[in-house]
């Protein structure tokens, strides 16, 4: 389920357009399941890939620290 350089640019391109921000970016980690998301090069959570009955999605997991959310 590893990633392809195509399907790295299709996914951090789209990153960009929903979130209308050009600092996010992709990249590859240990495992090939998933990929560090970035913004403005700091760590901010991880895309997994799931492919199940031919089908292919996307899974975005960002935590949020409670000490980081201002008051």
């Amino acid at each position: 389920m590893a990633f392809s350089a195509t399907e790295m640019t299709k996914l951090q391109n789209y990153l960009r357009t929903t979130f209308a921000n050009p600092g996010l970016s992709l990249r590859d980690r240990k495992t090939a399941d998933s990929l560090e998301v970035l913004l403005n090069g700091e760590f901010i959570g991880v895309i997994y890939k799931d492919e199940e009955d031919g089908e292919v999605s996307y899974d975005f997991n960002m935590a949020i620290l409670e000490m980081d959310l201002a008051d």
